[in-house]
Formats: structure tokens, C-alpha cells, sequence
């Protein structure tokens, strides 16, 4: 049996597993696995076929990939949301450069350019981005105080969350929580970057 992979940016969560799931079931293609980025199909699917799903995805504000360099870096992205926004407890140190190579099972340093090449920022930029996205939202929902934030997300102190979220919000932590515009300058995840 060949299988046949796709390849689909912007798809950050549970729900646009399930939107990608169906545009492919309304065109009578069953994936045999769906994650973030991917989609796993038996194959091969005809090109007019792909063509019609691509629409029917960019609809829905995803974007079916052709290119390998953009897939690879979609698939950087998946491994740093999935770390940051759906870990269940992080706590321990993470080094991302052990972290995302493995993950794709290539060089860091031929990843991280290309995910700069790609993108027009550097991957650790693109971390620090999505961890601010993430204690914005542990601050709006008053899921964890600072500390524990600063423990979840592998800080090394509250300090240099502090100084991180600072420099990218303008704003301290505890002033984005007391804010009033809490709520409108967070961002989609597909956003971010």
C-alpha cells in the first residue's frame, strides 16, 4: 500500500485537525493519520484531485504544500507548538537544537537556516514568539501565576520571562494581565511570527 503524505500549513490545533479531516472526507479521500502539518493517505491521488482539496483548504485558511522546504518547516513549527502550547508539564530544560533535529532527523544547523530562509526570522525567534503566546493565554485564563509559568514554559527565572514578554508585548506581565486589551493582542497561532 503507498502512502501518500500532505503536507498543510497553518494548522495549530484539534479543531483544524478536524476541518482538514473533513475537507478530505468531502472529497472521498480517507487519511489514514492526521496530525499537525500532516496528513497520511493511502495512494497516490490525482492531481486534479489534490487541486480540488488545495481550494477547498485555502478556503478554510490553510495552505496545501508542494514545496519540501516549506513542509520541513512547517514540520519545525509543528514540533515547537506541539512542545509549547500542548505539553501537559513541561518543567525540564528543553534544548531545542536536540529537540527539533531529531524530530526530523536532520541537521539543526541546515534546519535553522532554512526555517530563517523560509520565514525571514530565526527559529529561536519563532520560540520565544510562541511562548509569549502561551503565558498570555495561562495570563488570560488565570490558568498559572508567573512562577509557575516561568517553571512550565523552562525559563530560568521569572526575570527572563519578564524581560522576554517585555521586549515582545512592550508590556510586563503583570501589566498585560491588569490590561483591559489582554484579550485583543493575543494572536492565532498561524499568526505568530
Amino acid at each position: 500500500m503507498d502512502l501518500e503524505d500532505f503536507y498543510i500549513k497553518n494548522m495549530v490545533c484539534q479543531r483544524c485537525v478536524k476541518a482538514v479531516e473533513l475537507a478530505f472526507k468531502a472529497r472521498d479521500i480517507d487519511p489514514l493519520e492526521i496530525g499537525l502539518g500532516l496528513v497520511k493517505c493511502q495512494g497516490p491521488v490525482s492531481g486534479s484531485l489534490r487541486a480540488k482539496l488545495s481550494l477547498d483548504l485555502s478556503v478554510l485558511g490553510f495552505e496545501l504544500l508542494d514545496d519540501a522546504r516549506a513542509a520541513n518547516v512547517e514540520r519545525i513549527k509543528k514540533v515547537v507548538l506541539e512542545r509549547v502550547h500542548h505539553s501537559p508539564g513541561l518543567g525540564m530544560k528543553v534544548n531545542w537544537s536536540i529537540l527539533v533535529s531529531s524530530a526530523l532527523g536532520q541537521d539543526y544547523k541546515q534546519l535553522s537556516n532554512l526555517f530563517s530562509a523560509v520565514e525571514g526570522m530565526t527559529l529561536e525567534q519563532y520560540i520565544i514568539r510562541q511562548k509569549v503566546e502561551r503565558i498570555k493565554e495561562l495570563l488570560f485564563y488565570d490558568q498559572m501565576n508567573i512562577n509557575e509559568i516561568s517553571y512550565h514554559l523552562d525559563y530560568s527565572s521569572v526575570q527572563h520571562l519578564s524581560a522576554q514578554f517585555k521586549k515582545i508585548t512592550g508590556q510586563t506581565p503583570t501589566q498585560f494581565k491588569s490590561s483591559r486589551s489582554a484579550h485583543a493582542s493575543r494572536r492565532f497561532l498561524d499568526d505568530v511570527g
